[in-house]
């Protein structure tokens, strides 16, 4: 593969994943919560897929270096998103949230990683 069809890969991909990412924080949004559901969201989908496809490189057909690019990087990198759950996670603490901070912090890694497990444990049933 050509490294302009590979950027081109990561760009559609980056580019739906940005847009998805937007829908999930207007969706999830409201005024009166501890923190961005929208963000806790889009880290845990994107980790689930990202272990989905982690686990399916080499065990269905379909699953090509092209596939791995539009989908892994481009889409799940631009759909997660570390730096507003740093920004977030900021604003938490500069307002004196710092229980919250943490919890946030923390729980978005555990959660992350659990779905990123779960993905690939759902395939790894699904390739059975």
């Amino acid at each position: 593969m050509n490294a302009l069809k590979a950027c081109l890969l990561v760009g559609a991909g980056g580019f739906a994943g940005s847009i998805l990412r937007y829908l999930t924080a207007i969706f999830l949004y409201r005024s009166e919560q501890i923190f961005s559901l929208g963000t806790l969201a889009a880290n845990m989908l994107g980790c689930f897929l990202i272990g989905m496809i982690t686990q399916a490189v080499g065990q269905v057909s379909w699953m090509s270096a092209e596939v791995r690019l539009l989908l892994a990087t481009g889409l799940c990198g631009g759909f997660t998103t570390m730096s507003s759950l740093i920004l977030e996670s900021h604003h938490l603490f500069k307002n004196g949230n710092i229980g919250g901070a943490g919890l946030y912090l923390v729980g978005t890694l555990a959660l992350s990683m659990t779905a990123f497990i779960g993905g690939m444990a759902l395939v790894s049933l699904i390739t059975r």
